[in-house]
């Protein structure tokens, strides 16, 4: 078993670059196979997220080249076949297969996804959309098989019943292709939806509004190569900028997009961080006597859900008592008692969190339950007093790239070791 081993009292100072958006490269992957000829993508991350998504394109029949942060994958030769059911399994974004090969062939037989356990995480709009767009479900053991019966995929008109950026995102992948205008509304805003649209539409796709909650598709016939650039993952970065202000003496991340982390910039302004913002970096001082703040997550522009957790340990240094409410994944309190038993004051009330600071935390063995949960005991490692372990790592390896070397070249005592 490998795990995480952090020891605190290093001062941590200079410069960690962003990686490419894993919540993008996880549904870019997946559209490439609407393609008729070779696609690369920049700035791919080093996690194994990606790692798993290459291994099922290849089983498909594409051929894949990796080098340093660029993929070319070539989908000519991928055949519709049921995808390994392990892989399919461990892997939440799995299901954006399910828009793509429905795109392509009509038809797509899939496992049911996996990924971190944070509560009900229904794929029915999805399920919704596609059966909307001529599709018929049904079930043959661990795999879900969805056929149009030989017809394209049509477009329609879908208005979703809650915002739903994975749905979003399988959608346009089904109705690049479809015969006729597929029109979403209450769609998704997130900036990877932005992304994955500006893919496709590199391909040949016709999609507008993406970024509104109205997005439209005027359906194609086929979709070419292309090159695209992965957006900077603002999880990722708003993980660094938590974690600088929480332990750095000085510390510049680079390759942000300040204009995806607003509402997380202005919770920190609003707990008294000092930042400096600039173009494409944020500059974050050694911080002083903050405040608590309530946090209360929302679907994009609000708060993101998935930074949450990573401002956790930055915000039990702040002064005063306040709570978190995450209104998108109910079960997004794991972190809590591991928290609680490096020393942190901290409980789940009735649904949400409550803490109160500030606190000294203290080395102690801990388990990272789901990604960010992980990235959440990292910080909180660098903060504590003593040793810290981490087992169950692979959740973090999931979704932050070479996150063990962008620390050790910050001045953190941190390593992998195997048990």
């Amino acid at each position: 078993m490998r795990k995480i081993v952090i020891n605190s009292g290093k001062p941590l100072s200079g410069e960690v670059a962003v990686s490419g958006a894993k919540n993008s490269v996880v549904a870019l992957i997946p559209a490439i196979i609407l393609a008729d000829d070779i696609v690369t993508l920049d700035g791919v991350p080093a996690i194994s997220d990606v790692d798993s998504l290459v291994d099922i394109m290849e089983v498909m029949g594409a051929k894949v080249k990796r080098q340093g942060e660029t993929l070319e994958i070539d989908p000519r030769g991928v055949e519709n076949k049921p995808m390994p059911y392990g892989k399919i399994n461990s892997l939440r974004a799995s299901y954006y297969f399910y828009g793509s090969l429905l795109g392509r062939f009509g038809e797509a037989v899939v496992g049911l996804p996996g990924g971190c356990d944070l509560g009900p995480r229904p794929i029915d709009l999805h399920l919704k959309a596609f059966e909307a767009m001529g599709a018929k479900i049904t079930y043959e053991g661990d795999n879900m098989r969805l056929s149009t019966g030989g017809t394209p995929v049509q477009g329609t008109h879908i208005f979703f019943d809650t915002v739903t950026v994975g749905a979003t995102i399988n959608t346009m992948l089904a109705a690049a292709k479809a015969e006729g205008r597929t029109v979403i509304e209450n769609a998704a805003r997130e900036p990877e939806i932005i992304d994955v649209a500006t893919l496709l539409n590199n391909m040949g796709a016709h999609i507008r509004g993406a970024g509104t909650d109205i997005i439209t598709i005027e359906g194609v016939k086929s979709l070419h190569g292309t090159r695209h650039q992965v957006i900077p993952d603002r999880i990722e970065a708003g993980s660094y900028i938590a974690m600088a202000a929480a332990v750095g003496e000085g510390i510049k991340i680079t390759n942000v997009l300040y204009e995806h982390l607003e509402s997380f910039i202005a919770k920190l302004d609003e707990m008294g961080v000092r930042m400096t913002i600039e173009e494409d970096a944020i500059f974050v001082e050694k911080q002083e006597q903050l405040k608590a703040v309530n946090i209360k997550t929302a679907p994009y522009p609000g708060f993101a859900t998935d930074l949450q957790q990573p401002l956790t340990p930055l915000l039990l240094t702040a002064h005063g008592r306040a709570s978190i409410v995450d209104t998108i994944y109910e079960k997004r309190v794991n972190h809590v008692p591991e928290m609680a038993r490096m020393g942190a004051n901290i409980s789940t009330v009735g649904g949400r969190i409550v803490y109160e600071g500030p606190n000294q935390l203290t080395g102690a063995p801990v388990k990272a339950t789901d990604l960010r949960a992980g990235a959440a005991l990292v910080t909180a490692g660098l903060m504590a007093e003593g040793q810290t372990e981490i087992t169950n790592i692979e959740f973090i390896l999931r979704g932050y790239s070479n996150i063990i070397e962008k620390l050790t070249a910050l001045g953190a005592d941190i390593r992998i070791v195997e048990d």
